[in-house]
């Protein structure tokens, strides 16, 4: 009998240190999906001007503003911004891109505003918008702190964590010149005509270490279980 009530503690003991094993491996899971859902990273190709070449390389934050950075993260996915034009870079204030440079590409829908929850400082990139729900998909980053722009309801969607200094250097001669309707109805064509000293976009690639990521994953579950099980064995 006693050896029977010995057996059932010792059971009882191993399904608690169970429990408290799967939460804990839960939580890991958890904090990790939540890292890289914060962590995905673009690397912008930029050609500067006719010889000088440089990237940059923005941190998407979905828990800034979770319908741009879906939007945002579609448009680099699809390549979309290759080749696009900084056709509005204003000292001490934005460089803005994102009209595409083939004006047959018709795309995409307008979508609805995200809350502003965080400031419009320098380095963070920000959708462009004619109103209410209207961002599609152009962009800026701001050159300084832009805070003025967070009542307007700007939200931001990321951030440039490193390169800014290639962004400080995107031809800015040109200021507001480039019309829109005009890049619309002739994209690059119009461009590089009217005002070829515009810095543009070569490529983008996703440069985000899922791998890394993963690996600590697996190191913090192993060391979890590893402590679980010593901690059955000689309770």
């Amino acid at each position: 009998i006693t050896s029977m009530c010995q057996v059932l503690e010792l059971f009882k003991a191993t399904m608690t240190n169970l429990r408290i094993l799967f939460v804990l491996l839960l939580c890991s899971a958890c904090v990790f999906c939540q890292s890289t859902d914060e962590n995905t990273l673009f690397e912008f190709q930029v050609q500067i001007d006719s010889t000088a070449r440089g990237s940059f390389v923005v941190q998407v934050r979905e828990d800034w503003a979770p319908i741009g950075a879906k939007r945002f993260i579609e448009l680099v996915e699809a390549s979309f911004y290759d080749e696009t034009r900084f056709f509005r870079v204003i000292e001490n204030f934005v460089a803005q891109w994102g009209m595409s440079g083939d004006p047959t590409n018709d795309c995409c829908p307008e979508i609805q505003d995200d809350p502003v929850l965080t400031q419009n400082t320098r380095g963070t990139v920000t959708f462009a918008n004619a109103g209410e729900n209207t961002r599609t998909t152009q962009l800026f980053v701001n050159l300084v702190d832009n805070t003025q722009l967070d009542a307007l309801g700007f939200a931001p969607i990321g951030r440039v964590i490193s390169g800014m200094n290639v962004v400080d250097q995107l031809y800015s001669g040109y200021g507001e010149s480039p019309s829109q309707s005009r890049i619309q109805k002739k994209g690059n064509e119009y461009l590089e005509k009217e005002f070829p000293l515009l810095s543009y976009i070569i490529s983008t690639n996703d440069t985000t270490s899922r791998s890394e990521g993963s690996s600590i994953f697996l190191i913090g579950v192993f060391l979890i279980t590893s402590v679980v099980t010593f901690a059955i064995i000689y309770d």
